[in-house]
C-alpha cells in the first residue's frame, strides 16, 4: 500500500511540474498570458486535439513537440498508477485504515500485540474470545493484508520499534503491551520504547535467549516468557506429572460459564473485609469458591494460605469458582464501595 501511494506522489509530482514547465514556456517563447499558457499547456497534455490559441513560432513548435512526448509519458504512468490503486484494493484499503484508526483513538485500557506471528496470534486470539480490547501492530504487507481482510481486530500497519507507531496504537491510554518480535535486540528496543512514553504501561515481552531475561527486566519489562523453555519445562512435566498438567490445561481452558481462576485486588475490597483473617472472612460459606494462593506487597506468593492470614488492600486473592459464585463474591466485598 505504501508503494501504492508512493506512485501516485510520483505521478502528481510529475504532472504538475509538465504543467508548470509548459505554463511558463508558452509565457516567455509565444508570449502568452497565464491562462492562455495554461491553456495551452493542458490541451497538449491531454492531447484532446484542439487548435493552438495563435500559430505558433518554430521554437514553440519544437517546445509543444517535446511536451507531447514528454506529457504522454506522464500521464500515462498516473494512469497505470490510479489503475494499480484501484485496482491492487488500495483505495479500498486506505479507508479501512482511516476508520480502523478512527476506532483506537477511542480505546482506554487496552493491550497492544507487537507483531502477529505465533506467539502474537494466540495472544489476540484469547482477548479476542474474553472481549478485552487490542490493537495489532505488524509491518509485513502479507500479514497485514490478513488481519484487515479476514478478521475483525484492530491494527496499526508499521515497525513496532517506532515511537510514532506505538502511538499510532494508542499507548499513552494503553494498559499493557505484550511484544512477541522474533529478534531479541527488536524487543528490548520496544520494551524501552514503551516503557519511556508509558511509565504505567504492563510490558510483558518474548525472549530467545536466556541472557534477556535480566536485560529485558532491567528495560523496563514486567515478565519475559521464554517460548522454547517453557515448552521444554512443559514436555518434561507432561512426562513426570501428566494429570498435573492436563488439570492445569483444563482449568486454564475452561468457559466463562465453567469453573474459572481469577484474581482480586484487595484494594477495591470493602473497608470490612480487610484487617481480617481468611478464616473470619470464610469466603467458601459467603460465595463456595475457594482461595488457592495469593501475592503479598512484596511480590511473593503464597499458596494456600492458612485461615489466620489477615488480609491487607496490598494483597491479590487468587479464588476458583464458577461463574456465579465469583459474581456473588464480587457483589458482597464490594457492596460498600
Amino acid at each position: 500500500m505504501t508503494k501504492n501511494f508512493s506512485s501516485l506522489s510520483i505521478s502528481a509530482a510529475m504532472l504538475i511540474t509538465i504543467v508548470l514547465v509548459g505554463a511558463v514556456g508558452f509565457m516567455a517563447i509565444e508570449d502568452y498570458s497565464l491562462l492562455d499558457a495554461f491553456f495551452m499547456t493542458m490541451i497538449t497534455v491531454s492531447t484532446v486535439g484542439f487548435g493552438e490559441i495563435q500559430p505558433l513560432t518554430p521554437l514553440g513548435k519544437v517546445f509543444t513537440t517535446f511536451m507531447i512526448v514528454f506529457s504522454f509519458g506522464a500521464f500515462a504512468y498516473a494512469v497505470t498508477s490510479i489503475t494499480r490503486f484501484i485496482v491492487d484494493g488500495g483505495f479500498r484499503n486506505y479507508f479501512v485504515n482511516k476508520r480502523t484508526s478512527r476506532k483506537i483513538t477511542h480505546l482506554n485500557n487496552h493491550v497492544i500485540i507487537c507483531g502477529y506471528g505465533r506467539n502474537g496470534s494466540e495472544a489476540a486470539r484469547v482477548f479476542y474470545e474474553k472481549k478485552q480490547a487490542f490493537v495489532i501492530i505488524e509491518e509485513t504487507p502479507e500479514i497485514v493484508d490478513e488481519i484487515r481482510h479476514r478478521t475483525k481486530m484492530l491494527y496499526v500497519e508499521g515497525d513496532s520499534t517506532d515511537d510514532n507507531i506505538l502511538r499510532m496504537a494508542g499507548i499513552e491510554s494503553a494498559k499493557s503491551l505484550i511484544t512477541t518480535l522474533p529478534n531479541d535486540a527488536d524487543n528490548l528496543l520496544v520494551i524501552l520504547s514503551a516503557r519511556a512514553i508509558n511509565k504505567k504501561l504492563q510490558i510483558i515481552s518474548r525472549a530467545s535467549n536466556e541472557w534477556s531475561d535480566v536485560k529485558f527486566k532491567r528495560a523496563g519489562a514486567d515478565n519475559v516468557i521464554m517460548p522454547d523453555l517453557v515448552g521444554g519445562r512443559r514436555m518434561a512435566k507432561l512426562v513426570a506429572k501428566p494429570d498435573v498438567v492436563s488439570f492445569l490445561d483444563y482449568m486454564l481452558k475452561k468457559q466463562p460459564g465453567e469453573v474459572q481462576l481469577v484474581e482480586l485486588n484487595c484494594e477495591d475490597f470493602a473497608c470490612t473485609f480487610l484487617s481480617k483473617s481468611i478464616g473470619e472472612l470464610n469466603f467458601r460459606k459467603i460465595s463456595g469458591v475457594n482461595i488457592v494462593g495469593l501475592k503479598d506487597h512484596e511480590g511473593k506468593y503464597i499458596f494456600n494460605p492458612p485461615p489466620e492470614f489477615k488480609l491487607t488492600s496490598e494483597y491479590k486473592l487468587f479464588v476458583m469458582g464458577k461463574q456465579e459464585q465469583l459474581a456473588k463474591l464480587r457483589a458482597a466485598v464490594y457492596e460498600n464501595m
